[in-house]
């Protein structure tokens, strides 16, 4: 599929209209995925809104995009596709982290800078194979030093774990045990499932029949609302914590939303934004960008901010550099701007951006979330 946004003329200096050059942005993603469909959306709306705003002057965006099926054999085929076309600059990989760990060496052998969408830490780790792999997205010691310290904040003893049995789930649960150690806090059990899982009750009902203060679910967003569902059918009355994964539409499908009442995940403000007072410029553009989202597509996506801080990070190092690949990864290992999804701190020994501080906790209140204090 081939989105192609409207390039723009001006005049040269003879009178004649001189033609823009039209730079490449190619996405990676999972067309049956709800997470990456929201990435697509974002990104060909910000690109738009990129044109439309003249900050790369005579060079216009563009987005192309094919569909990896979650298959990393079919996404090494479209990397490898991607980078072989010297229209393109960049490109922008989904959900997915098997399929952009598996084209890595693609990656850094032809050179071609790419910014993963995706959530575990092996997608930039180790930088010294990954030098023109970056990442948006919250990271997984960071978002379980945020539960650990809500976790505190509410007296807890003893938690439960429910995990992904896949690379983010797995580092999830890593992080999670390594930064309750020494806080008191202890852990029950904790159970992995696939993350294509559709039944999930045996794993719920192990947990929840150990009876812990509260159960941590590091899944993404359908695992995490079915996980809630399970507890609440099997009359778990503990606290129910999600990770940043599960974050998906600002509100909570209909079968979902009792259940989930009152969970908390540590998150972005982007999906509680209504409740942000716009008190700096970099609020404001957030919240503006929900509004045009939101207006765009009937809702918002909670994961859409990081598309749209991935053209932005290309879009500028494009403004400087034009398509030099090259130059465009040496502006992304430097960059430092205050993101649509909060402040993003890129350098030569950490390719993964968004900072500590971008992250705070929710609550799912009568179907939608809201920010906990």
């Amino acid at each position: 599929m081939l989105l192609v946004a409207g390039a723009a003329g001006c005049s040269s200096d003879d009178g004649k209209p001189a033609a823009s050059e039209v730079i490449t942005i190619a996405a990676d993603l999972d067309n049956s995925s709800p997470v990456d469909i929201a990435y697509a959306r974002a990104l060909q709306l910000r690109i738009e809104q990129v044109n439309a705003s003249g900050q790369l002057g005579d060079r216009q965006l563009r987005l192309t995009t094919q569909d990896n099926r979650n298959d990393p054999t079919s996404s090494m085929r479209n990397i490898g596709a991607f980078a072989d076309d010297r229209s393109v600059a960049a490109i922008v990989s989904g959900a997915c982290d098997q399929c952009v760990v598996g084209a890595a060496k693609t990656i850094n052998d032809k050179k071609v800078p790419t910014i993963s969408l995706g959530a575990s830490e092996e997608v930039v780790n180790p930088v010294s194979s990954r030098r023109y792999i970056f990442k948006i997205g919250p990271n997984s010691a960071d978002n379980a030093s945020a539960m650990v310290s809500e976790l505190r904040k509410a007296k807890t003893k003893n938690i439960g774990v429910l995990y992904a049995d896949d690379l983010y789930g797995r580092g999830a649960q890593k992080a999670l045990f390594t930064k309750t150690t020494g806080t008191g806090i202890t852990s029950v059990g904790a159970r992995a499932v696939k993350p294509t899982a559709t039944d999930i009750t045996q794993a719920i009902g192990t947990l929840a029949a150990r009876n812990p203060s509260a159960i941590v679910v590091l899944t993404a967003p359908d695992l995490a609302q079915l996980a809630a569902v399970n507890l609440k059918q099997v009359g778990y009355k503990g606290r129910v914590y999600f990770d940043a994964a599960a974050a998906g539409d600002l509100f909570i499908p209909a079968t979902a939303s009792s259940a989930t009442n009152n969970v908390r995940m540590v998150f972005t403000q982007i999906l509680a934004i209504d409740d942000v007072i716009a008190t700096t410029p970099a609020k404001s553009s957030r919240k503006q960008w929900f509004r045009d989202y939101t207006s765009r597509y009937g809702s918002y996506s909670g994961v859409a901010a990081f598309a749209a801080d991935a053209v932005d990070l290309v879009a500028d190092a494009v403004a400087r550099v034009g398509a030099d690949r090259e130059g465009i990864r040496d502006i992304l290992e430097t960059s430092q701007v205050d993101g649509l999804s909060g402040p993003l701190r890129l350098t030569p020994d950490n390719h993964s951006g968004l900072m500590p501080q971008a992250l705070t906790v929710l609550v799912a209140r009568a179907g939608r979330w809201r920010l906990a204090s």
